[in-house]
């Protein structure tokens, strides 16, 4: 869904925007529904306020915590850090910061569905082009990027149209992080290694991680979709990267298998596993990234940048 058409009245009451929606509050914070559910689920960061005959609305509180929990998250803190902190988060929402709100990627994220929607290749190139140049990878990544296909597949998944737009879009993306992932000056003499493990179709994920990682100058071998493992080990085997990132979108794919029986090699690298498909499995000597950031910290971490 993308965005509410109800109307809201707390809406016409800045800055006291108590009893939000969960939409409504998404869309101020640019993120999706899905990701303050799990917040709420997961961390306790949900609204505290509930009426009578009434679904539970967030509160100027709430809406507090979760614009500085989103900041920390963006800033490069992990969710469960983040969630930490913004629990006990005590600050109060300005009429600035609602105003700045207001304007941030939700609104973006909205024009750039329209821009999908009609077709418009060139127009969404370029918007998406100028904000990668602005904020970078990660951040356009995890504020606009992934918000903006969820909606565009959830509008496919509910009405069967729109697979145009998603096909374009993921095009243009991958496009534009291909460009993002030149290293002239590489900091690591031996490249990292990224791949889809299984059948993983889903690529898109490890091409912003290679598209950030370069960012910072970081070289990466980009094994891509589909990666056998023959092929993984024949990496490890060979060029010893300082560091395996395994991408596994759906749980048939995140076979504990293939981190077990990885060749043994010295130095011994840091594998590091993305995807939701690795949620809940125990993975002896893998670290589970949260997202984006926490990946790239791993990386550089294990590069010894």
């Amino acid at each position: 869904m993308f965005p509410p058409t109800h109307s809201d009245a707390s809406e016409t009451n800045p800055p006291g925007v108590s009893r939000l929606t969960v939409a409504a509050v998404a869309r101020r914070l640019g993120i999706s529904p899905g990701t303050l559910r799990t917040w709420d689920r997961r961390y306790g960061l949900g609204p505290t306020e509930r009426c009578i005959g009434e679904h539970r609305k967030y509160s100027d509180a709430d809406l507090a915590r979760l614009l500085y929990m989103h900041k920390l998250v963006i800033s490069g803190t992990t969710p469960a850090e983040a969630a930490c902190l913004a629990v006990d988060y005590k600050g109060e929402l300005t009429l600035t910061q609602l105003n700045s709100m207001q304007c941030m990627d939700g609104f973006l994220i909205k024009a750039l569905y329209r821009t999908a929607q009609v077709l418009d290749r060139k127009g969404l190139e370029e918007q998406l082009r100028t904000e990668i140049s602005k904020n970078g990878v990660a951040s356009t990544w995890a504020n606009v990027l992934v918000p903006l296909l969820c909606i565009i597949g959830d509008e496919w998944e509910r009405t069967g149209e729109g697979i145009a737009a998603e096909h374009m879009t993921s095009d243009i993306i991958k496009k534009l992080f291909a460009e993002r992932a030149v290293v002239e000056h590489p900091k690591n003499v031996t490249p990292v290694l990224l791949a889809c493990v299984g059948d993983e179709m889903h690529s898109l994920a490890i091409a912003a991680l290679a598209a950030s990682l370069a960012e910072e100058q970081i070289q990466v071998q980009f094994l891509g979709a589909r990666t056998p493992a023959s092929a993984i080990n024949e990496v490890v085997r060979r060029c010893a990267p300082p560091a395996i990132f395994l991408w596994a979108q759906l749980p048939e794919n995140a076979s504990v298998k293939i981190v077990a029986e990885l060749p043994a090699i010295r130095p011994a690298p840091r594998v590091i596993l993305g995807g939701p498909g690795w949620a809940g499995r125990a993975c002896d000597g893998a670290y589970v990234a949260a997202d984006l950031s926490a990946a790239c910290r791993e990386i550089t971490h294990a590069c010894g940048l």
